[in-house]
């Protein structure tokens, strides 16, 4: 999630803790160890592919932030209030406000490497945006009430923490709604295809985004929890150049892509270069990560350093994509780059 929520939850999480015994020192405490995790951004990796699948690893794992929590005990009673908690409570303190920040992120679309070193799976439960304004607001709600009241606030705070959960429960329920029905709606179609994967628009839980997979390329488009049973999918095809990849079949890049993204990416060439693309985020024609990890020499494919490249994006058609969420029978553009085909 993005970092002013992972703060909220933090200090929700700590006034959750220790409210009521360190008032708003449990909030500040609590915010700047829920953002805490994200500071692996700023270790410099060798690579562009490296730098992506290698955020939200070690710092995000479980069994990392565990058997970090003794001594960031240890330093936060030195100088902070929670020497006025027991060990235990402290403990449970640190450790809560650590884990939630991972637990968070694994229901975005990223990926989460929980149980990093044993693991290097990136869970990715993709049942919220990066962004939810509905969810951020309810953890300010209660961090509010208990900055202003040390007594009544201890109980919002309790009470919004509770309801931002919900919400994170409704999401993963909406996820599999929309799932069950776009499966069933592509088989009615007529439509085959590998795997899917099912993201939520911007900011909401109610539209969705889907891609399925396909031998030689992808169908994409957008479905809505409010859409009626039998209306159609609209769906629109794309090529992926999988052959693009045969001269590298063996380049750590395109094998570390190939597995951080579940296996939802699309090849493309430009200006002799081969670029993977991440399907998992963003729209057709404004998708945020594309790698080159190769290029074309006298017709054949050389594995290069990889490097992220920025793609012309347009966003032109939000307004119309929030429109789709209450109206099925609204067209989104698919985007600047690719005419598409219909779905076959």
């Amino acid at each position: 999630m993005d970092s002013v929520t992972q703060i909220a939850l933090g200090a929700s999480v700590g006034g959750l803790v220790a409210g009521s015994r360190i008032g708003r020192s449990a909030l500040l405490i609590g915010a700047a160890l829920g953002c805490a995790p994200d500071f692996d951004v700023f270790v410099p990796f060798d690579g562009a592919v490296e730098s992506f699948t290698y955020h939200r690893s070690f710092s995000h794992s479980l069994i990392v932030l565990t058997l970090l929590c003794p001594a960031l005990v240890v330093l936060l009673r030195s100088f902070t209030r929670l020497r006025m908690l027991s060990l235990g409570r402290s403990a449970l303190f640190v450790w809560l406000t650590l884990v939630t920040h991972a637990a968070l992120d694994a229901f975005t679309v990223y990926g989460t490497q929980l149980f990093w070193p044993i693991s290097d799976y990136p869970v990715s439960g993709s049942s919220i945006f990066i962004i939810d304004p509905l969810y951020t607001i309810l953890l300010f709600a209660g961090i509010i009430a208990l900055w202003c009241h040390a007594t009544r606030g201890v109980q919002l705070n309790r009470l919004c923490l509770g309801l931002s959960c919900v919400y994170l429960c409704w999401s993963v329920v909406s996820k599999h709604h929309i799932e069950r029905s776009v499966e069933k709606k592509l088989l009615a179609q007529g439509v085959a295809y590998e795997r899917l994967l099912t993201t939520p628009m911007p900011f909401n839980t109610l539209g969705w985004r889907f891609v399925a997979m396909q031998p030689q390329g992808y169908l994409t488009g957008f479905a809505s929890v409010l859409d009626p049973s039998d209306s159609p999918l609209q769906i629109n095809r794309f090529e992926s150049d999988q052959q693009l990849l045969n001269g590298l079949s063996g380049h750590w890049p395109v094998q570390r892509l190939q597995r951080f993204t579940h296996g939802f990416y699309k090849v493309s060439e430009l200006e002799d270069k081969v670029v993977m693309t991440d399907l998992r985020m963003g729209v057709e024609g404004a998708y945020i990560f594309n790698f080159v990890v190769g290029i074309i020499d006298d017709g054949s494919v050389v594995p290069v350093k990889s490097k992220e490249v920025q793609l012309p994006r347009d966003y032109s058609a939000f307004g119309t994509l929030m429109k789709r969420i209450i109206d099925p029978d609204v067209i989104v553009p698919v985007g600047y780059a690719t005419v598409p085909a219909e779905a076959q």
